[in-house]
């Protein structure tokens, strides 16, 4: 799809406002290489988070469709948290901008 300056914005900014939160982030590299979380693993690796805010984001990263909840039928409860095949492919696009963000620092 061609895209014009305005819709090119327009996408960019959409991508960027499902990113928005702030420990999006970290969950996102919590979860990188196919790593498969519970949500005390998930509180134990982000102690600075409540959890509260990391249901938020969990809940808002899966609505999205970069995070996927599995729920298991035992008792007690177990859920697992893991990227879509979507959400894995933010990792070359975050690891193209932390080299452009570093590279920011040898212009300078």
């Amino acid at each position: 799809m061609p895209y014009t300056r305005l819709t090119a914005a327009q996408g960019v900014e959409e991508a960027l406002r499902m990113l928005e939160g702030r420990w999006k982030f970290l969950i996102l590299f919590q979860l990188f290489g196919g790593n498969v979380m519970r949500f005390s693993d998930l509180e134990r690796a982000i102690p600075a988070v409540t959890q509260k805010m990391l249901a938020q984001q969990l809940r808002q990263l899966e609505k999205d469709g970069i995070v996927q909840r599995t729920v298991y039928p035992v008792i007690p409860p177990k859920v697992e948290y893991s990227l879509t095949p979507w959400g894995q492919s933010l990792c070359p696009v975050l690891d193209a901008i932390l080299k452009w963000a570093a590279a920011r620092e040898e212009l300078q």
